[in-house]
């Protein structure tokens, strides 16, 4: 028997739950633009729904998702060339993860650690849809048969869950129907970590805003916060095997390789034996000349929400133009009789 043949298509999707930042940009937003401009078909959504599973002001949720699209437009994401929509717009997402929670089983839910790290001690506390998440994140992905997701490796593991329910749907209803997605794991910096602790991820959670680079952030600042990032005395090593049991010193060359989207064996040659007091400001030029026009452009888009909101809408119906016959047919296989969507 031939194996399917599905076209390629890559999905995304980031939480609007405050500031974005440098880690968001490396991690996600680069790369995001980067798949874009590669001609591979490219949906990218703000996941609203995932966000309120731990409870939003409603206010702030809605400020922030515009800001997420100002920042996924100011970062290069072209809306005409890409689908960009917020992910409460298109029903879709939900009526599969239904099917889905049917298909996942209890023990896979269990094993997810992203569940166990927010729910902590407090899990008989914690809300049924941050239990049962996963996967609503498997149907973000699979409503569009998309074929390739970038994601970090803290996602990694929800990624094999979305996989495990491909596989076992298709099995199940003798079908293949839903492709088994792969990730998209590269470049030198996918995980930024802090300014601070280089053994700790770069997070908008952090009590200490130094310890991270904000997309808003103006150029002074993003100069200043480099300048003080945490570092060891010794100069930077020769070659990258140098940098192993060195978290920061490896944290900013491996920014700077992803903003100047060198790899850290390129950046070595050229600052290998420098000392901090000169390498920081060579990644302070860098960076600010990066992420400044940035910082600028979404400060222009926030000035104008009914555009975003314009545009946000537009990408809803284009999306649902791919999810709706995804879904009906998931629905006709499962035997749903005269089911419309």
């Amino acid at each position: 028997m031939t194996e399917p043949v599905f076209t390629p298509r890559v999905f995304s999707g980031i939480q609007p739950s405050g500031n974005l930042t440098l880690g968001n940009y490396l991690g996600a937003l680069k790369r995001f633009a980067n798949s874009q401009n590669a001609g591979v078909e490219s949906i990218f959504c703000m996941v609203d729904l995932h966000a309120i599973t731990v409870w939003q002001e409603p206010g702030k949720l809605r400020r922030a998702t515009r800001a997420l699209a100002a920042g996924f437009i100011a970062a290069g994401i072209d809306p005409q060339k890409s689908i960009l929509f917020n992910q409460s717009q298109v029903p879709e997402h939900t009526q599969l993860a239904w099917v889905f929670n049917c298909v996942a089983r209890m023990g896979w839910m269990k094993r997810m650690t992203q569940f166990k790290d927010k729910a902590g001690k407090n899990a008989e506390q914690a809300s049924l849809g941050l239990f049962g998440y996963p996967a609503l994140m498997a149907a973000d992905i699979l409503v569009y048969h998309a074929t390739h997701v970038p994601v970090g490796e803290d996602q990694k593991q929800h990624l094999e869950l979305t996989r495990d329910i491909a596989i076992k749907f298709n099995n199940d209803y003798g079908v293949d129907f839903f492709p088994i997605t792969e990730p998209v794991i590269e470049g030198a910096a996918t995980r930024v970590m802090s300014l601070r602790d280089g053994t700790k991820k770069m997070s908008k959670s952090d009590p200490s805003d130094m310890s991270r680079i904000n997309l808003t952030d103006d150029s002074d600042t993003i100069a200043k916060k480099i300048r003080k990032a945490k570092t060891d005395p010794e100069p930077l090593p020769l070659d990258a095997t140098g940098l192993e049991n060195r978290p920061e010193a490896r944290n900013l060359v491996n920014i700077y390789a992803a903003l100047s989207d060198q790899s850290v064996d390129q950046v070595m040659r050229d600052a290998g034996g420098k000392s901090f007091s000169e390498f920081k400001p060579m990644l302070a030029d860098l960076a600010v000349d990066k992420l400044s026009p940035i910082s600028t452009e979404m400060g222009r888009l926030m000035q104008d929400v009914c555009e975003i909101d314009r545009i946000l809408a537009e990408g809803a119906e284009r999306a649902r133009a791919i999810a709706t016959p995804i879904l009906q047919k998931t629905y006709e296989i499962a035997g749903m009789v005269g089911a419309r969507v």
